[in-house]
């Protein structure tokens, strides 16, 4: 039986796994591409706004959580494609529930800085 890694190595191994599948994400997925530029930018004009800490850390929190489903969505439809390329019912709606999360997270994303910024400045 093979010895489980603890401490520092265990930790920069799973840092390298996380940078592959960032890596392979932004290689594979046109969306993840899309929306990681835009999240810099937002994080970037979230950072420069004049507005309250936890209004900050909400603008902030946004992007990153669309990025952190669109990952999840990628990681279900690698999974559902992995298994094989015929059509099923239940693929089908592992990738379509995959995909009204992120919906969902953008809506939130959208309402949020709407709402901060747009009551704010406009």
């Amino acid at each position: 039986m093979k010895a489980r890694q603890q401490g520092l190595a265990r930790v920069l191994k799973a840092t390298r796994y996380s940078w592959q599948g960032l890596k392979s994400t932004w290689q594979t997925e046109a969306a993840f591409r899309e929306e990681l530029p835009l999240a810099v930018v937002l994080i970037a004009i979230a950072l420069w706004l004049d507005v309250s800490t936890v209004e900050t850390v909400l603008l902030i929190l946004t992007p990153m959580l669309v990025l952190i489903v669109e990952l999840i969505n990628s990681g279900i439809e690698a999974v559902v494609d992995r298994i094989g390329p015929e059509m099923h019912e239940l693929s089908g709606k592992a990738k379509d529930v995959g995909s009204a999360a992120v919906f969902l997270m953008l809506l939130v994303t959208a309402l949020t800085w709407g709402l901060i910024v747009g009551g704010r400045y406009l």
